[in-house]
C-alpha cells in the first residue's frame, strides 16, 4: 500500500519576500521588483534584495564557498527546518534532495585570466566549491544534521520541482518517513545573463522593467531573470500528525519525462511534456475534472509559451482549469522555479487567491481560462508544471 505525503512547512526567499507574510502582503498590494541591471541596461532582472545569509546562519565560515543560488538554497532550508519540531534524531534519519544548477559567474569568480591561464595566488583554495552542484546540499546537510538518503537533481529549470518529486516518492515507497527538499539559485549576473542572452531566451527592449515578463502574451519577447531558493519538509502523513504537525497540503502524483529532441528548444507537439502531467494525475489518481487550476511554466518565452499552451489545451479538451503564471510576479528562477512557485502558491491559497498573470493582455491562444485579474478562490486540487532545458519535463499534483 502506498503511503500518504504531506507537506508540513517551508522556507522561501523571492523578489516577492522572504517569508510568507512578505510574500502574501506583495501579492495583494501588487508589488514587484523588475528591474535593469547596471552591467546590462538592455535587459531586466527581478533580484531579491537586502539579502544576508549571516541572520539565517550566524557566524559561518564557509560563506565564502557558496555561490549566491547555494545560499538562497541554505537559507531556505534553515527557515523550512527551524520551528517544525524536528529532533536532532528525526533530521539524522531524512532525507536531502536539491535541485541545483551550474554557476556561470566566471568572470567575476576569476577576473585575471590571460590567455587560459589565471592568476593562481588570487584563487581561493577551495574555488572549485563554488562551481560544484553538490555544494548546497554538503552545507545543508551539515547545517541540520541530515543523514539519510539524498540526491542533487540538475535538471534544468525542472530541477527543484524534480527534487521534490523524487523525495515524494522516497516516502511513498517506505524509505523514509521524512526529507527535505527543494532548490536555490540565481543567474541574475554578468555570467548568467550573457549566458541566457545568446542563447536567444531572455527579454531584450526598452520600456518599463515591469512590463518585460508577459506568459501568454502575444507580444512576449523573452523571460526576465530572476533568484531565491525555497525547501519545503516533506514527511509520512502519519508520521506528521503523530507529531502534531501543522499540515500545508500533500503531494499525490509526480510526472517526469524527457522530450529527446532539442537542447534548448521544446518539442513542437508538446507530447513529452504532456505525458509527464498525465503521469502525475495518473499516479496522483485524479481526473482532470478534479484540478482546479494550474500553476503553469509560463516562461514568457515564444516557444515554451505556445507549446505550454497546446499541452493545456490538449490535457483538459473542452475545459481548462484556471491557468496562472507565476513568472510574471517573480521572474525565471531557473533551478529553483518549482520550488518557488510552489510556495508562492500556497501562501496565496492559505488566503484563498489566485493571482493574475500580469501583463497578459492579448493572449497568444484562445480556450484558456488565463487568470487576468486576481481571483479570491480557495482550491482543493492542483497541478504545477516546469518543462526546461534539454527537454526535461515534471509535474507535481497537490491536495490542499
Amino acid at each position: 500500500m502506498k503511503r500518504r505525503v504531506v507537506l508540513t512547512s517551508m522556507g522561501v526567499i523571492s523578489p516577492l519576500g522572504k517569508s510568507p507574510e512578505e510574500i502574501r502582503s506583495s501579492l495583494l498590494d501588487g508589488r514587484v521588483v523588475f528591474e535593469r541591471p547596471d552591467f546590462e541596461p538592455e535587459v531586466v532582472v527581478s533580484p531579491v534584495r537586502d539579502f544576508e545569509l549571516r541572520r539565517y546562519t550566524g557566524a559561518f565560515k564557509e560563506r565564502r564557498y557558496l555561490n549566491r543560488g547555494a545560499a538562497f538554497a541554505l537559507a531556505a532550508a534553515l527557515d523550512a527546518v527551524r520551528g517544525t519540531g524536528l529532533t536532532r534524531e528525526m533530521l539524522a534519519e531524512a532525507g536531502l534532495f536539491v535541485g541545483a544548477g551550474p554557476h556561470l559567474d566566471i568572470g567575476t569568480e576569476f577576473p585575471h585570466i590571460t590567455g587560459g591561464e589565471m592568476d593562481r595566488s588570487k584563487v581561493d583554495a577551495l574555488w572549485i566549491l563554488r562551481f560544484l552542484p553538490n555544494t548546497a546540499a554538503s552545507v545543508i546537510a551539515k547545517s541540520c544534521g541530515i543523514r539519510g538518503e539524498n540526491l542533487t537533481v540538475g535538471t534544468a529549470c525542472a530541477a527543484a520541482l524534480s527534487a521534490i518529486g523524487e523525495a515524494f516518492r522516497r516516502i511513498r515507497d517506505g524509505y523514509l518517513d521524512c526529507a527535505l527538499a527543494g532548490g536555490g539559485d540565481s543567474r541574475a549576473y554578468p555570467g548568467g545573463i550573457l549566458a541566457y542572452r545568446t542563447a536567444g531566451a531572455l527579454f531584450r527592449g526598452e520600456g518599463d522593467p515591469d512590463q518585460a515578463s508577459r506568459p501568454f502574451d502575444e507580444n512576449r519577447g523573452g523571460f526576465v531573470s530572476g533568484e531565491g531558493g525555497a525547501f519545503f519538509v516533506l514527511e509520512e502523513r502519519n508520521h506528521a500528525l503523530e507529531r502534531g504537525a501543522s499540515i500545508l497540503g500533500e503531494i499525490s502524483g509526480y510526472g517526469n519525462t524527457i522530450d529527446g529532441y532539442r537542447m534548448t528548444a521544446p518539442a513542437p507537439d508538446g507530447k513529452t511534456a504532456a505525458q509527464a502531467v498525465w503521469k502525475a494525475l495518473a499516479e496522483a489518481e485524479v481526473s482532470t475534472e478534479e484540478i482546479d487550476f494550474v500553476v503553469a511554466h509560463g516562461t514568457g518565452t515564444v516557444l515554451n509559451d505556445q507549446v505550454e499552451a497546446k499541452i493545456i489545451r490538449d490535457v483538459f479538451p473542452g475545459r481548462t482549469p484556471a491557468v496562472i503564471a507565476l513568472k510574471s510576479w517573480i521572474g525565471h528562477l531557473s533551478t529553483a522555479c518549482g520550488a518557488v512557485e510552489l510556495a508562492v502558491t500556497l501562501t496565496a491559497q492559505g488566503m484563498g487567491y489566485l493571482p493574475r498573470i500580469r501583463n497578459l493582455e492579448q493572449p497568444c491562444v484562445q480556450g484558456i481560462d488565463f487568470v487576468h485579474t486576481g481571483r479570491h478562490v480557495r482550491g482543493k486540487t492542483f497541478i504545477i508544471e516546469n518543462f526546461g532545458f534539454g527537454g526535461q519535463n515534471a509535474a507535481l499534483v497537490i491536495k490542499i
